[in-house]
Protein backbone atom coordinates (compact mmCIF):
# COMPACT_ATOMS: atom_id res chain seq x y z
CA UNK A 1 0.00 0.00 0.00
CA UNK A 2 2.60 2.82 1.07
CA UNK A 3 4.28 1.92 -3.14
CA UNK A 4 0.87 3.19 -4.10
CA UNK A 5 0.45 6.31 -1.51
CA UNK A 6 4.00 7.36 -3.02
CA UNK A 7 2.53 7.31 -6.25
CA UNK A 8 -0.28 9.35 -5.12
CA UNK A 9 2.32 11.59 -4.37
CA UNK A 10 4.51 11.66 -7.42
CA UNK A 11 1.04 12.46 -9.52
CA UNK A 12 0.45 15.07 -7.53
CA UNK A 13 3.98 16.76 -7.75
CA UNK A 14 3.76 16.16 -11.56
CA UNK A 15 0.07 18.17 -11.67
CA UNK A 16 1.55 20.95 -9.64
CA UNK A 17 4.83 21.24 -12.04
CA UNK A 18 2.53 20.61 -15.05
CA UNK A 19 0.18 23.42 -13.76
CA UNK A 20 3.12 26.24 -13.26
CA UNK A 21 4.32 25.34 -16.33
CA UNK A 22 1.58 25.62 -18.76
CA UNK A 23 0.91 29.10 -16.75
CA UNK A 24 4.26 30.38 -17.06
CA UNK A 25 4.68 29.24 -20.90
CA UNK A 26 1.24 29.17 -22.26
CA UNK A 27 1.44 25.32 -23.70
CA UNK A 28 0.81 22.33 -21.89
CA UNK A 29 4.10 19.97 -20.95
CA UNK A 30 2.68 17.36 -23.71
CA UNK A 31 2.92 20.19 -26.20
CA UNK A 32 6.61 20.76 -24.88
CA UNK A 33 7.58 17.41 -25.26
CA UNK A 34 6.71 17.11 -28.67
CA UNK A 35 8.61 20.62 -29.43
CA UNK A 36 11.28 18.84 -27.78
CA UNK A 37 11.43 15.64 -30.01
CA UNK A 38 10.90 17.73 -32.68
CA UNK A 39 14.00 20.35 -31.92
CA UNK A 40 16.42 17.09 -30.97
CA UNK A 41 15.48 15.40 -34.87
CA UNK A 42 17.97 16.15 -37.35
CA UNK A 43 15.09 15.76 -39.79
CA UNK A 44 11.09 16.53 -40.19
CA UNK A 45 9.32 14.07 -38.43
CA UNK A 46 6.16 12.58 -39.33
CA UNK A 47 3.49 12.05 -36.51
CA UNK A 48 4.02 8.66 -36.15
CA UNK A 49 7.66 8.74 -35.38
CA UNK A 50 6.88 11.83 -33.08
CA UNK A 51 4.18 9.41 -31.41
CA UNK A 52 6.66 6.60 -30.57
CA UNK A 53 9.15 9.13 -29.54
CA UNK A 54 6.93 10.86 -27.06
CA UNK A 55 5.17 8.02 -26.35
CA UNK A 56 2.23 10.06 -26.50
CA UNK A 57 -0.62 7.55 -28.14
CA UNK A 58 -1.21 8.81 -32.12
CA UNK A 59 -4.70 10.01 -31.43
CA UNK A 60 -3.05 12.49 -28.81
CA UNK A 61 0.36 13.09 -30.44
CA UNK A 62 -2.27 14.25 -33.41
CA UNK A 63 -4.27 16.33 -31.41
CA UNK A 64 -1.13 18.11 -29.90
CA UNK A 65 0.27 18.43 -33.10
CA UNK A 66 -2.96 20.17 -34.25
CA UNK A 67 -2.79 22.88 -30.95
CA UNK A 68 0.83 23.46 -31.91
CA UNK A 69 0.14 24.11 -35.63
CA UNK A 70 -2.34 26.94 -34.37
CA UNK A 71 -0.19 28.07 -32.04
CA UNK A 72 2.08 28.39 -35.07
CA UNK A 73 4.94 26.60 -32.87
CA UNK A 74 5.08 24.16 -36.31
CA UNK A 75 5.06 23.65 -39.65
CA UNK A 76 3.69 20.62 -41.38
CA UNK A 77 4.71 19.57 -44.96
CA UNK A 78 3.83 17.58 -47.40
CA UNK A 79 6.43 14.92 -48.82
CA UNK A 80 8.23 15.11 -51.90
CA UNK A 81 7.34 11.01 -53.14
CA UNK A 82 4.24 10.59 -51.18
CA UNK A 83 1.95 13.93 -50.84
CA UNK A 84 -0.54 11.99 -48.33
CA UNK A 85 2.66 11.64 -46.07
CA UNK A 86 3.41 14.58 -43.67
CA UNK A 87 6.21 15.93 -41.92
CA UNK A 88 6.57 18.06 -39.15
CA UNK A 89 9.59 20.76 -38.49
CA UNK A 90 9.90 23.66 -35.58
CA UNK A 91 8.65 26.74 -37.07
CA UNK A 92 11.06 30.18 -36.44
CA UNK A 93 8.30 30.96 -33.71
CA UNK A 94 8.74 27.69 -32.37
CA UNK A 95 12.77 27.37 -32.32
CA UNK A 96 11.82 30.97 -30.41
CA UNK A 97 10.03 29.10 -27.87
CA UNK A 98 11.87 26.14 -27.11
CA UNK A 99 15.08 28.82 -26.47
CA UNK A 100 12.26 30.39 -23.51
CA UNK A 101 12.00 27.08 -22.11
CA UNK A 102 13.56 27.55 -19.19
CA UNK A 103 12.89 25.37 -15.84
CA UNK A 104 14.65 27.87 -13.57
CA UNK A 105 11.18 29.87 -14.55
CA UNK A 106 8.84 27.25 -12.95
CA UNK A 107 8.96 26.10 -9.43
CA UNK A 108 10.16 22.31 -9.39
CA UNK A 109 8.03 20.18 -6.22
CA UNK A 110 10.84 18.82 -3.98
CA UNK A 111 9.55 15.49 -5.07
CA UNK A 112 10.70 15.80 -8.13
CA UNK A 113 14.28 17.84 -7.57
CA UNK A 114 16.47 14.93 -7.24
CA UNK A 115 15.29 13.94 -11.29
CA UNK A 116 16.71 17.52 -12.43
CA UNK A 117 20.33 17.50 -10.24
CA UNK A 118 23.29 16.75 -12.15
Amino acid sequence: MKTICAMREVFRAMSNFEIAFEKTYKISLNEAIILCALQDSPQKMTATNLSKQTELSPSHTSKMLRILEEKSLIIRTLGNQDRRQMYFHLSPTGKQRMNELKLDKVEIPNLLKPLFED
